[in-house]
């Protein structure tokens, strides 16, 4: 007797999927379990005369109380976390099936409301594991959002309230290229960094941001006899556009942003279908000069320079970037 062995592949599938559901379901359980417990404390300790040191004798209270039968989970700094919990997201129904405890407990450590919410949407949105949310807070994504954006507009995108519609929304400066594994102070070369970006796709594309889908790699470009290769392309789908990226390891110069401007007007004049938006080009530089980018790109251009580092930033130093920014800005409007 032949076995049709599709059927076998077709089992599997179905066992796999319904136990990743069971888990999904249990520990979304276990998710909204704690956040009763959360609003059960909290609501306890409003009926105290002196709510801070009845809370504490309380967390305590019940730490040695449910220890002994539910295990270390019941810990009084557990429980402490289960009531911040409830205070950080009050609302049941918010409690989403898609994150679990790891990634509440991550969020939790977020104190600023604003910022909190935006990482649980992107998260949520984009399918985040543990792990990468944790990158993204750790190289301060947020952060360096609103260094082309503002606030507003980076909760309202998240939201799905709006959408990017300019450029200068999908492109974050600088980027983080803390998973290439390169050396700040190496010795390296344009094709090294690239061949890092191709090994580290995934990582890459996450840092670039919602949207973008990888096209080419050298894509060649052919022009009366003389041949061009564009370091790397990728399509947004968001803005409905072709981006190139162009990789310097050096200060960026005038020439440079020649170059992509070439490139980019290749694009549009032979690559782009006429309902697609107008081409975005992105240098990526390990040291840009906003005022050569000034005065070599026209007045509204869609092409940008992005400085690149190879290391998380600190609070200070991304503190120290906003804080120019903002007086770049300033200078600008006045």
């Amino acid at each position: 007797m032949n076995l049709n062995e599709s059927i076998i592949t077709d089992i599997q599938s179905i066992i796999n999927n319904a136990r990743d559901k069971a888990v999904r379901a249990v520990d979304h359980a276990r998710v909204v379990m704690y956040w009763h417990i959360g609003k059960r404390i909290f609501e306890e300790e409003q009926h105290g005369k002196e709510r801070a040191v009845y809370g504490e004798r309380l967390i305590t209270y019940l730490s040695e109380q449910l220890q002994p039968q539910f295990g270390r989970g019941f810990s009084a700094r557990n429980l402490n976390l289960f009531r911040q919990f409830y205070r950080g997201f009050p609302i049941v129904q918010t409690v989403s099936a898609q994150l679990s405890w790891s990634h509440y407990s991550l969020l939790l450590t977020i104190p600023e409301a604003e910022k909190r919410e935006f990482y649980k949407i992107e998260t949520i949105k984009n399918n985040w594991s543990f792990r990468q949310v944790e990158r993204q807070i750790g190289s301060q994504l947020y952060e360096r959002l609103l260094l082309s954006t503002d606030k507003e507009k980076v909760l309202s995108v998240a939201r799905n309230e709006q959408q990017p519609d300019q450029p200068r929304d999908i492109v974050k400066d600088p980027m983080v290229l803390e998973f290439l594994g390169l050396k700040q102070e190496a010795t390296y070369f344009e094709k090294d960094l690239e061949s890092a970006l191709i090994t580290h796709l995934q990582e890459f594309m996450l840092e670039l941001g919602n949207g973008f889908s990888f096209v080419a790699r050298q894509k060649r470009i052919h022009l009366d006899g003389d041949d061009f290769f564009v370091d790397l392309v990728f399509y947004n789908r968001l803005l409905q556009c072709f981006v190139i990226i162009e990789l310097k390891t050096h200060k960026i110069t005038h020439g440079d942003l020649g170059q992509l401007q070439m490139y980019v007007n290749y694009y549009d004049r032979v690559e782009r279908l006429s309902h697609e938006s107008p081409t975005v080009g992105i240098l990526l530089c390990l040291e840009k000069n906003d005022t050569v980018v000034k005065y070599t790109l026209p007045e509204k251009s869609n092409i940008f320079a992005s400085k690149y580092q190879l290391y998380l930033p600190t609070a200070e130093q991304l503190s120290k970037e906003i804080s120019n920014e903002l007086i770049k800005q300033n200078n600008k409007d006045t």
